[in-house]
């Protein structure tokens, strides 16, 4: 543990700053001397529904991802987080230390195309640390970098640092809030939205004026962190609400 005994002193001093974000970027900063080219690190709750790759996004929390915006809208990173995110399988049994490459081997055919994707990002490989605390807390920090060919060492010093980070992550788990509980009205009007129907329609079905049942599905949006009607109504199903 060579390299741990000599990087620790300033991953140390890296996770001592004062929010998630800085403690996430100074240790990048430390890291990209030893080859990492890319971090994203979140701080969510876990989602109280059934762990998909929906409801692992809509969890939210995330600090830094420095991926590109091109990067974030390519069917790549569609596919590597809505259509093939072996990495669930990390979280539902509670890993706190991994590769990318331990749930998607590289030797197996079918994750070629999960490879091929993260190569569009630079990425080979990434070495991963997880921290789990109360009420469902859930510190992740993901360093990726252009090679695979870690020896044992180097892998384990890297992902014990960034276990440092995600434990310090924790400590800002007081800004994570909880989802504010919808209302049963509110939850009746999404369910009703989720079945395309207009607040008019809304209105009429619930008894309401269509303002009333406008200010319900609003106030479910807001609440749910939704830029439109359509999302609010896909956050609220993958909540397990539909």
């Amino acid at each position: 543990m060579g390299l741990l005994l000599r990087i620790m002193p300033e991953v140390e001093r890296a996770v001592a700053a004062g929010s998630g974000l800085d403690a996430s970027l100074a240790f990048y900063a430390r890291m990209q001397p030893l080859g990492a080219n890319y971090i994203q690190t979140r701080l969510y709750r876990r989602p109280a529904a059934a762990l998909t790759s929906a409801s692992h996004w809509a969890a939210g929390g995330r600090i830094v991802n420095n991926a590109s915006a091109a990067w974030h809208a390519s069917a790549a990173a569609d596919y590597v987080c809505f259509e093939c995110n072996p990495l669930l399988t990390a979280i539902r049994e509670n890993r706190t230390l991994y590769r990318f490459g331990d749930f998607a081997p590289h030797s197996r055919a079918e994750f070629g195309a999960y490879w091929d994707a993260m190569s569009e990002l630079g990425v080979a490989e990434a070495l991963c640390a997880t921290s789990y605390g109360a009420e469902g807390l859930i510190a992740s920090v993901h360093l990726g970098f252009a090679h695979d060919d870690f020896d044992a060492e180097e892998a384990r010093a890297v992902q014990l640092a960034g276990l440092v980070l995600t434990e310090r992550l924790l400590d800002f788990g007081g800004s994570v809030e909880k989802p504010t509980a919808l209302t049963g009205r509110e939850r009746d009007v999404l369910c009703y939205v989720a079945d395309g129907k207009t607040d008019w329609e809304i209105a009429t079905i619930m008894g309401l004026s269509e303002a009333t049942a406008r200010f319900h599905v609003d106030n479910a949006r807001r609440k749910l962190g939704a830029v439109n009607r359509a999302q609010a109504a896909a956050r609220f199903a993958v909540s397990g609400g539909i």
